[in-house]
């Protein structure tokens, strides 16, 4: 008789042995898959238009036209206004904020700098501003 005590004493830690194991095997299965579903970032908040777009840009004012077919024009961040940057002489646009229109798809909202459509793709320009004109067509 002293023999079955003890196999029962074993198959009692055996059975705690295996629930701590499924306990603790459950918590990291658990955990990974928190950490692995956090919320997705919607591209349009990480600023995706942001770099070198090429294409055909454009600037005229009441002495000057300048007509680039392989222009580029640079966007960048400040704060939250955007500022495009042309080179080939022509005069940068500064401070421009933009809405969201569909998806990551962003139009310039503002006095003077309406006109621009961006997405992750393409830049489309046409801003009117104080008799000079700019204008771009580029993707990237």
């Amino acid at each position: 008789m002293g023999v079955y005590p003890s196999i029962k004493l074993k198959n009692i830690k055996d059975k705690e042995m295996k629930k701590t194991v499924q306990i603790f095997s459950m918590l990291l299965i658990a955990l990974t898959v928190m950490v692995s579903c956090k919320k997705d970032t919607d591209p349009a908040d990480r600023d995706f238009f942001v770099g070198t777009y090429k294409g055909t840009v454009s600037y005229k004012n009441n002495e000057t036209t300048i007509n680039s077919s392989d222009g580029k024009v640079t966007v960048s961040k400040v704060g939250e206004t955007y500022n495009f940057y042309f080179g080939s002489g022509i005069p940068d646009i500064k401070g421009v904020k933009f809405e969201q229109s569909g998806d990551n798809t962003y139009i310039s909202v503002g006095t003077g700098v309406t006109g621009i459509t961006i997405n992750a793709s393409t830049l489309k320009m046409l801003v009117v501003r104080g008799g000079e004109t700019w204008t771009a067509d580029c993707t990237r």
